[in-house]
């Protein structure tokens, strides 16, 4: 199966959890912690692939990075709407 890209990302969001992340002073590490305690196996180094937009999210997992990072599906997915200028 292949992976679907656009533009060559695999996901929109990378970039705000990484904002986020920072925000709240969380290292990658600390993160995937935090996520692994809700069940969600997200490696440190997925981490890194996800905020550089080379890693594609499942929706559990999203619910999963806005409830660690305290931000909405709105904050998650902001500045994304100009992915098809």
């Amino acid at each position: 199966m292949q992976i679907k890209k656009l533009n060559g990302k695999s996901n929109v969001i990378g970039k705000n959890i990484k904002k986020y992340r920072e925000l709240r002073n969380l290292t990658q590490r600390e993160l995937s912690n935090k996520i692994a305690l809700l069940g969600i196996d997200i490696y440190h180094s997925d981490i890194s692939q996800i905020e550089n937009q080379k890693l594609m999210l499942k929706d559990f997992e999203i619910i999963a990075f806005c409830k660690i990072l305290g931000v909405t599906y709105d904050q998650l997915f902001e500045d994304t709407d100009n992915i098809f200028d």
